[in-house]
């Protein structure tokens, strides 16, 4: 049995690599920006769509969005390299690349210090390009006019990323009317977990299987011991341990695209570098989403709700939009078991073949596209893109990527409901 177990998950594994495309090892080499996983921009690389059945056309969209992309969550970084760099410099302990970047830095800090947290222009570029993309692809959604719904967390670059899709989609067809909220009532849709949420549950959390076998994968990179001495001649008496600064240098690296401070660093770190040690860095992301995935049963329970009261006459939306944080997509993911996600496998080789940590990047997205035949009594069907890419499900299928929405109904209220809350 453990043995046809074992074949089972393979030919799992295989599929869902199949649906993604190329092997994750082999998407890093082409794009090795995807080793910033949660932090790699969105990319705005056309995406070829699976004609519709015969008869088939879409009328209904069900969105989750993370914000796009922002300056650094937290405002320790910043403040931490200032007086770091400030110091070596003083003390006359910076290599000369640690001394081009300090001046770089400096010029930027005033900067940062204002913006932590925030989204920043690319964030606003990345969801009107998302908008505009779901409108061209789904233009029979749009055509007519009519309502779109959005909800959006109380973050303010979560805020401000709904008024970037909204607005755009509103540009691109200014019949479509838009009501958009941002309030405590809506955050079971959007982000259950917030304390600030007054329906909020308490959901039992599980580490993946992997974790058990975690010694069994072998890494040892250094980069950490490499990057310090191309920044200083030597860390004595500096704050912070040579460990820490390096984490620091890393997490600021990763997220200069966001914000339009590439190069600032110079060569002190490389794309390359990031990707010989993203599949270490994976594992720990998987953890990250698996554990907290029963905690999004309201975020899956939402979209159902609101599906049926479009199916039933209930309403008359166009779109339901949902903009949020990747706390909640990454596990969303799993959940769903979106291209294999939730597969749990025990090996820590095969992690990388079920999750990426870049399909929760910067304005990442998910998005269920409902279709509609001509021909009375056929099913409702439903495809998913995640990240504008056709995706698997784990439901059975004829016509991949499409879906029937009643299993889709049917397997998910199931998996919802076999879990209860604490």
């Amino acid at each position: 049995m453990k043995r046809i177990l074992n074949l089972l998950l393979l030919v799992a594994l295989a599929l869902t690599t199949w649906a993604q495309g190329a092997p994750a090892l082999e998407q890093l080499k082409s794009d090795p920006r995807k080793a910033y996983g949660t932090d790699y921009p969105y990319s705005y690389e056309a995406q070829t769509m699976t004609k519709a059945p015969k008869g088939y056309k879409a009328f209904y969209i069900s969105h989750y969005g993370r914000h796009g992309s922002r300056y650094y969550w937290n405002d320790a970084l910043y403040r931490e390299l200032d007086s770091l760099l400030t110091k070596a410099h003083r003390q006359h302990q910076l290599t000369p690349e640690g001394e081009a970047f300090r001046t770089k830095y400096d010029a930027a800090k005033r900067e940062l210090a204002v913006s932590v947290s925030e989204l920043s222009d690319l964030g606003w570029e990345q969801h009107q390009y998302i908008a505009r993309t779901m409108y061209r692809d789904f233009k029979e959604v749009f055509k007519n006019g009519g309502d779109v719904y959005a909800i959006s967390s109380l973050t303010g670059r979560c805020v401000v990323s709904m008024a970037s899709f909204c607005e755009e989609l509103k540009q691109c067809n200014p019949k479509i009317e838009i009501r958009m909220e941002s309030a405590r009532k809506v955050l079971d849709g959007v982000k259950p977990d917030d304390r600030q949420n007054p329906l909020r549950q308490t959901y039992p959390k599980s580490r993946p299987r992997f974790e058990q076998n975690r010694q069994q994968f072998k890494y040892n990179d250094g980069l950490r011991e490499r990057i310090i001495p191309r920044v200083f001649t030597s860390t004595e008496g500096l704050p912070g341990t040579p460990h820490h600064i390096a984490s620091n240098l890393i997490n600021l690296y990763t997220s200069l695209p966001s914000i339009g401070h590439e190069g600032m660093m110079g060569n002190i770190i490389t794309d390359q570098e990031l990707a010989a040690r993203w599949e270490n860095e994976n594992l720990g992301g998987y953890t990250w989403v698996f554990e907290p995935r029963y905690d999004m049963i309201p975020i899956l329970r939402d979209i159902i709700k609101k599906a049926d009261n479009v199916l039933n006459g209930s309403t008359k939306r166009l779109a339901d939009l949902r903009f949020g944080h990747d706390t909640c997509l990454g596990p969303l993911t799993v959940l769903m078991g979106i291209n294999g996600a939730d597969i749990d496998p025990e090996d820590p080789y095969e992690v990388k073949n079920c999750y990426q940590t870049w399909e929760t990047g910067k304005a990442s997205n998910l998005q269920l596209i409902f279709y509609r035949s001509k021909k009375a009594g056929d099913p409702i069907l439903i495809k998913c893109l995640l990240n504008g890419i056709e995706s698997t499900l784990p439901l059975p299928s004829d016509l991949y990527p499409y879906y029937k929405w009643d299993d889709f109904k049917t397997f998910y209220t199931e998996r919802c409901n076999s879990v209860q809350p604490q």
